[in-house]
């Protein structure tokens, strides 16, 4: 059975072709789309539906008896090329692994309203040096907000404040296959990260052009392997 053209989504599509040049998690309406789409879906615990909608001067709302959360979208890869610019430099053009363009495999969406002012998760992933955007480490982060924060982690705070956020996908386990995230896990269930961790005590940016190069790979393979596994839940769906 096809998927009607409503619930299609196709995870070749580049967000940037429909941005005019400003930021997709913004400005693209088909990104937009794909967010309702994907994620508007029963949750975890059999504590309802996570029913995604536009509303004027907000970019996606979830209203229901389990609260109301303000959503917005981010990116889940980063190429590093302005925090690892000097790096790049050194990598023959030929070298670099191609681009695959920002998919659907690429997203996600977490709380978007600052509480008390402070920074929501998308600004402090990018703020943090520990992090520098990477969401392998976020990942990592997250899965020890689950576990009862019995280890620090960099953005330790920022979680605890949308603690109500978290509470919907019930565990760490609950949270990976809401997302479809289970491509950054290991076999034993821990972060299959893209660069060398030790505890937030390594560079989160490579250090030189082979780790580059080895970051950019898991990255991509990552991008791929999410795709695959959104276009399943599609078709699952029809």
């Amino acid at each position: 059975m096809e998927l009607e053209m409503t619930e299609y989504i196709d995870t070749s599509f580049d967000f940037n072709s429909d941005s005019q040049g400003r930021d997709p998690d913004s400005d693209s309406k088909t990104l937009k789309d794909y967010h309702r789409k994907l994620w508007s879906k029963k949750l975890p615990c059999g504590s309802g539906r996570f029913d995604l909608a536009p509303e004027p001067d907000a970019y996606l709302v979830h209203r229901s008896s389990n609260g109301v959360h303000f959503m917005a979208s981010d990116a889940i890869t980063t190429r590093l090329q302005k925090r690892a610019g000097r790096i790049i430099r050194n990598i023959p053009p030929e070298d670099l692994p191609a681009w695959p363009g920002y998919t659907i495999g690429s997203s996600i969406v977490f709380p978007g309203n600052k509480v008390d002012g402070k920074m929501t998760i998308n600004g402090a992933r990018g703020f943090s040096r520990k992090i520098a955007d990477r969401f392998d480490l976020t990942l990592e982060c997250i899965r020890r907000y689950y576990d009862g924060r019995q280890e620090w982690s960099p953005l330790e705070d920022v979680l605890l404040r949308y603690k109500e956020f978290f509470a919907l996908f019930c565990d760490f386990n609950g949270y990976v296959d809401f997302f479809l995230l289970q491509d950054l896990l290991k076999d034993d269930g821990e972060i299959d990260f893209f660069h060398d961790f030790d505890n937030f005590n390594t560079p989160a940016v490579p250090q030189n052009e082979t780790e580059y190069l080895n970051y950019l790979a898991k990255s991509n393979s990552f991008i791929s392997a999410r795709n695959a596994r959104i276009d399943g839940e599609m078709q699952n769906r029809a």
